[in-house]
């Protein structure tokens, strides 16, 4: 085997390795489709990891995941990927939810630690290098959408209270969170059931006043996001005629 087919396949492994990370199952189709490689390469790359103690699980078939519990020593990010998420926070103020830029700007901090002396100068140059126009920067109109996005992850129910377009007394909601949207008018939008009106509803994330955490779950709903979205467009239903 040549040293380039060496390097590939250790490339390769690396690259199978963080993805087991970031995933919680991987099909070797997915893999092997992923890095143009055959299925039965998969296989032997699988195996490889098994044999130097990776901990790689077998699920009934389905796919690949790592046992619970394994660690895997921090991921070290290149110049460019670094460079890449110092640019994208600072666009990040353009989003208007200051719960977001705070997480960013906490998950940035901690791709700087993991990077050697050079990357890191490299990286706090091009953060003061790097800047948006003040006029595309308004006060942010919501603080909650990191609250929002665990919920719906963790299948829970929100309380919130919600004051709709055109309306000045807020009412009090029960939602199921599905997705989020963010609109052409730069505003943070909250796909949701709501079990007031029995149907999803668009809530704008800042008309939401109180937004509380239940210890409600509710099944996962099945409804896809590009479709109900084509549906709407096609309807010509806006967001704020959504929100009632």
């Amino acid at each position: 085997m040549s040293t380039n087919t060496d390097m590939r396949r250790l490339s390769r492994l690396s690259a199978i390795l963080l993805q087991l990370q970031t995933k919680r199952m991987l099909s070797a189709n997915n893999l092997a489709e992923k890095f143009g490689v055959s299925v039965r390469t998969i296989y032997r790359d699988i195996r490889v990891l098994e044999q130097i103690g990776v901990p790689v699980a077998s699920l009934d078939g389905k796919g690949y995941s790592l046992a619970e519990g394994y660690k895997i020593p921090p991921v070290m990010f290149t110049e460019q990927e670094a460079n890449a998420l110092v640019t994208a926070g600072q666009l990040l103020h353009l989003n208007k939810d200051s719960s977001l830029i705070s997480a960013y700007t906490e998950a940035v901090d901690k791709v700087k630690a993991v990077l050697n002396y050079a990357a890191k100068d490299k990286a706090e140059l091009l953060t003061e290098r790097v800047a948006v126009s003040p006029a595309s920067i308004k006060q942010a109109t919501s603080n909650s959408l990191t609250a929002i996005q665990n919920a719906l992850t963790s299948f829970a129910v929100l309380r919130i209270s919600y004051t709709a377009e055109g309306k000045t007394e807020s009412s009090e909601r029960l939602i199921e969170p599905f997705a989020f949207y963010y609109s052409a008018q730069q505003h943070w939008t909250l796909i949701a059931f709501c079990r007031l009106r029995n149907d999803f509803r668009m809530f704008r994330l800042d008309r939401m006043g109180v937004v509380e955490l239940t210890d409600m779950k509710f099944t996962p709903h099945q409804l896809n996001l590009q479709e109900y979205l084509q549906e709407k467009e096609k309807n010509f239903i806006t967001t704020d005629k959504q929100l009632s």
